[in-house]
C-alpha cells in the first residue's frame, strides 16, 4: 500500500476511534494494580515497532489475497467481458474494504495491549471484544528469559517470557499468556524490562526471608544478656532461701 493510502487508513482509524472503542468496549486506560503511595508503578504498550511488525504480515497476507482475487476477476473478464465489467465494482470493494477493516483491527489490537508493573506483580492485558488480563506475583516467578527471532531482530523487538512455578515448555507460548507464563510481546528494551522484573523478584524473595517477626519473637529479643543475668541471680537467691 502506498504512503498516501497508509495515511488515509490512519485517518480513518483515528476518526472512528471513539465509535470503535465504545462499540468494542475498549478500555482507554491501562489496568490497575494495588500499590502504596509512592510505590513503583510502570504502565506501557509494546514498542511502536511491534505495530510495524504486525503490519508486515498483514501486508503480505493482503497482497496474496488481493492478487488471487484480481486473478479471478481477470479470468472472468476473459471468459465474459460484460460479466467482468459488472463485477468490477464489487471486486474493488472486496479488495479494498477488508484491507481497511483489517488495518483498523491491527491498531485496535495494539492499543489494547498493556503491561503494568509494580514492586509486587505484573499484569498483562489484551483483547478487543473480550478483554483478557493475566497477573503474576514476583514472589512466584522462577525464570525470565528473552526471545528474538530473525524478523524480531530486523524490527528491534523481543518477547519477554515470565515463568512462574509449574511452567513447562509443553504449554507453548501463545500470543499473550498461558498457564503459568506471561508473554510480553513487542518489547523494545528487553534487557531493561528483564532487569526490572528480576530486581523485584529478588526483592520479594528477600522480603520473604525478612518478614516482620512475631510478637513472641520481639519479646524474646527484648530480653538481652543482662536481663537474663539478673533473672539468674534472682533464681539463685530464691533457691538459697529454700
Amino acid at each position: 500500500m502506498s504512503e498516501r493510502a497508509e495515511k488515509a487508513a490512519e485517518w480513518v482509524y483515528r476518526g472512528v476511534w471513539r465509535v470503535l472503542s465504545d462499540w468494542f468496549r475498549v478500555p482507554e486506560h491501562p489496568p490497575t494494580l494495588p500499590a502504596a503511595a509512592g510505590e513503583f508503578r510502570l504502565s506501557f504498550h509494546p514498542s511502536r515497532r511491534y505495530l510495524s511488525y504486525m503490519k508486515l504480515f498483514f501486508w503480505i497476507l493482503l497482497v496474496v489475497i488481493d492478487l488471487a482475487l484480481l486473478a479471478g476477476w481477470i479470468v472472468v473478464c476473459i471468459a465474459d467481458a460484460q460479466v467482468g465489467m459488472l463485477l468490477a465494482l464489487p471486486a474493488l470493494v472486496i479488495i479494498v474494504v477488508p484491507g481497511i477493516i483489517a488495518y483498523i483491527m491491527i491498531h485496535l489490537r495494539y492499543d489494547t495491549m498493556w503491561y503494568v508493573m509494580t514492586d509486587r506483580s505484573l499484569r498483562c492485558r489484551r483483547g478487543i471484544w473480550v478483554i483478557i488480563e493475566h497477573t503474576i506475583t514476583f514472589e512466584n516467578v522462577q525464570n525470565v528469559h528473552v526471545k528474538r527471532g530473525p524478523v524480531h531482530y530486523f524490527f528491534g523487538i523481543s518477547t519477554v517470557v515470565v515463568e512462574t512455578a509449574g511452567a513447562s515448555e509443553r504449554e507453548g507460548e501463545s500470543a499473550f499468556a498461558v498457564g503459568n507464563k506471561a508473554i510480553m510481546q513487542g518489547i523494545g528494551n528487553p534487557k531493561e524490562i528483564r532487569e526490572l522484573i528480576m530486581e523485584r523478584v529478588d526483592r520479594s524473595r528477600s522480603a520473604g526471608l525478612g518478614d516482620e517477626p512475631s510478637a513472641a519473637t520481639r519479646r524474646e529479643a527484648a530480653w538481652g544478656t543482662a536481663h537474663r543475668g539478673v533473672l539468674r541471680e534472682i533464681l539463685e537467691e530464691v533457691r538459697a532461701l529454700g
